[in-house]
């Protein structure tokens, strides 16, 4: 995997993406869990791995709080009716709509209790993959004068893969938080990982993040 930059992992400048981390995709009673058994999936892969993704995340976004860099919450959304849904509902998986699948003004929606977003954090609807088509995302950023990110949340290999790859095209420097990223089965983690770090950006651990932003931004 590619080395991490000489720059470091720094504090400044940039901010913490947290993408879907939803009842939909994580709870134990969200539609992935009760459509699972229904879908075409290889038989070891397991929705409720995705939780394995919480820890992280909170660590994450703590020391994000504590060392003042942003943090920014991505909510997949759809309308009620599913007018927007788009390829995915009418022809991928059209049984999604009859769970209130990340639904508007549902608890599918929901950001998991563990890491509900706190005041001062900002949320971000989207109703596709990546975090920055057709939504504010690149705005906020901007704004807040964002020049690296740390990506984390589910799943590896849909949502955060395609935000991460979307912000390097924008040119972000980008880092996949690797304890704090999770799907549906290891191989879909692992060839992320090493796909995204040949030409895109890096992967690092929450562990190595934290450490650098306390020791002021070196590696």
């Amino acid at each position: 995997m590619t080395e991490l930059p000489a720059i470091g992992l720094p504090a400044t400048d940039s901010a913490v993406i947290v993408v879907d981390m939803q009842n939909s995709y994580l709870h134990p009673e969200g539609a992935f869990a009760r459509l699972w058994p229904e879908m075409n999936t290889p038989p070891d892969y397991d929705p409720q791995r995705m939780r394995r993704a919480i820890p992280g995340c909170r660590r994450l976004i703590d020391a994000a709080h504590r060392e003042q860099v942003p943090v920014i919450y991505l909510k997949y959304v759809y309308r009620p009716d599913y007018r927007d849904g788009g390829v995915l509902i009418r022809e991928v998986w059209p049984a999604l709509k009859d769970a209130n699948y990340v639904a508007a003004g549902t608890w599918e929606a929901e950001i998991v209790e563990e890491l509900t977003p706190a005041e001062g954090d900002f949320v971000v609807e989207k109703s596709r993959y990546s975090g920055f088509y057709a939504t504010r995302l690149e705005t906020v950023l901007r704004s807040l004068g964002a020049s690296t990110l740390y990506m984390c949340g589910v799943g590896t290999r849909h949502c955060v893969e395609s935000t991460a790859r979307d912000a390097h095209m924008r040119d972000y420097r980008v880092f996949i938080v690797s304890d704090a990223t999770a799907d549906v089965g290891e191989d879909m983690e692992q060839s992320v990982f090493v796909s995204f770090s040949v030409g895109f950006g890096w992967v690092a651990s929450s562990d190595e993040i934290i450490a650098s932003w306390q020791a002021g931004g070196s590696s």
